[in-house]
């Protein structure tokens, strides 16, 4: 992995409460809040300038513009959440551009093991501990599932393998 495991470690502790309560919002209300993605959005204005020598953390900084206007476009046309794009766009900042193809294998991976246990606990015993929750009787998935999981997934990762 390209991702320094310094970096990793400091984001780490921030980013995973962050990506566990998107995970848990969105699948109990169908939507990623706006102060999640804001919050993440700090942990890599703050962190980001002890994590990252300056001319890497403002560069990457064009990760989020590109990847919120991807986001917008695809929101446009349905294939995405708002939130999702949003989350999306604030989590950018955090990945190495190296690590690209390995995080969309992740991405890819972690959104099939996430959809797949997210349909059998929808109709398991599990969803009567939550019956409350949007994502069982939605038909659409909860991406912020595996969204908030693949970041969590790649920045541990990122702790164990990073430079």
């Amino acid at each position: 992995m390209d991702i320094s495991a310094f970096s990793a470690l400091l984001f780490f502790p921030f980013v995973v409460p962050i990506c566990i309560y998107v995970a848990f919002s969105d699948m109990r209300d169908m939507r990623i809040p706006n102060q999640m993605v804001v919050a993440l959005f700090f942990v890599y204005a703050v962190v980001g300038l002890v994590a990252l020598p300056f001319d890497v953390y403002a560069w990457r900084y064009l990760h989020l513009i590109v990847v919120l206007a991807a986001g917008i476009a695809l929101n446009a046309g349905g294939v995405m959440g708002a939130g999702d794009a949003k989350f999306a766009a604030a989590a950018a900042p955090l990945i190495h551009l190296g690590d690209l193809r390995f995080l969309m294998v992740l991405f890819a991976a972690n959104l099939l093991a996430a959809f797949v246990a997210h349909r059998i606990g929808k109709h398991t015993r599990l969803s009567s501990i939550a019956p409350h929750w949007k994502s069982w009787t939605n038909p659409k998935f909860p991406m912020g599932l595996a969204l908030g999981g693949t970041l969590a997934i790649y920045l541990g990762l990122g702790v164990v393998f990073g430079k």
